[in-house]
């Protein structure tokens, strides 16, 4: 994907639909439900961080949404009170993915500073910079699970420079870039979606890490350059509790002595599953984060 100021997100007239939220949370949860039902090319979905500390969510349609449907989407995401401000209209042609993340504010984690392309010059000159420009929020860092997977990241880079780099379900390459970025070492970066491989190699690119960041379209360890690459010192898997669980056995042949993994995507009542999973696979849990109601993990192998 292009970044905004090609000109090559610009669309015919899209419809748009925006709901007052309150507060970061609830932000996150209606993103992470509108993001998880659509296509990526269907909708792009953003939570804004007014002056005044509350948060608001703007969703641009390509098509014209089904609204009693939308709203039952963010009822059971941030409840009836929430979904009852929700308001439809519809914007002229525009380079509607880029105005929905203008109103997006640089997210720190650790040494990382996440940000879009008009937040290029305030990174601050001893943090790293990670500019994305994405359709969807999740995956900007502005997510609980991408900023926990940062933070992390952070930890095992200030104590090791790994090898060999996994980021397993990329989606906008961010944590690939980071690593990349952080010790100029390459980084295998996939994704079930090839949608996200594109998304991906074209922020690594705008990142200045397209030759470090090697992108493949594969479903969990089929592509044979995971064994071509490996065995990996560090492995991100940045996805949900299910995938997570059964990846633990397809992963451990392709780890390194004493690898790092970090694992997230996880609702705090699920954490305890997926470090069980591991364990059975010689994988030890070092550190539990939480950060907005999301678990990450970081492990590693006996």
């Amino acid at each position: 994907m292009n970044s905004p100021d090609t000109g090559t997100s610009m669309t015919a007239a899209a419809s748009r639909a925006t709901c007052a939220v309150g507060d970061e949370r609830t932000a996150s949860r209606i993103v992470d439900v509108l993001s998880e039902s659509f296509d990526n090319n269907d909708v792009a979905v953003a939570a804004f961080e007014q002056p005044d500390g509350r948060w608001d969510v703007t969703m641009y349609f390509a098509q014209p949404p089904d609204e009693a449907a939308i709203r039952e989407m963010i009822v059971l995401a941030a409840g009836n009170a929430v979904a009852d401000t929700v308001t439809f209209d519809t914007v002229a042609a525009t380079d509607w993915v880029k105005s929905s993340l203008e109103g997006l504010v640089p997210v720190g984690a650790g040494r990382f500073i996440v940000h879009g392309h008009h937040d290029r010059d305030r990174v601050p000159p001893n943090k790293i910079g990670i500019e994305i420009e994405a359709a969807l929020a999740f995956g900007t860092g502005h997510h609980g699970t991408t900023r926990g997977c940062l933070v992390l990241l952070d930890e095992v880079l200030r104590r090791r420079t790994p090898r060999r780099v996994l980021d397993l379900g990329t989606g906008t390459g961010v944590l690939a870039i980071a690593a990349a970025k952080a010790r100029h070492r390459p980084v295998l970066a996939s994704d079930i979606d090839a949608r996200s491989v594109e998304v991906a190699r074209e922020n690594a690119r705008l990142n200045g890490a397209g030759n470090l960041v090697e992108t493949i379209c594969a479903t969990g360890f089929a592509s044979p350059r995971f064994a071509a690459e490996g065995p990996f010192s560090l492995v991100m898997a940045n996805i949900l509790a299910g995938p997570l669980r059964k990846l633990a056995p397809q992963m451990t042949p392709h780890l390194a002595p004493s690898a790092d993994v970090i694992l997230s995507g996880l609702l705090p009542h699920q954490a305890s599953s997926v470090v069980a999973a591991y364990r059975n696979n010689g994988v030890k849990l070092i550190r539990r984060l939480q950060l907005d109601g999301w678990s990450s993990l970081l492990m590693r192998r006996a």
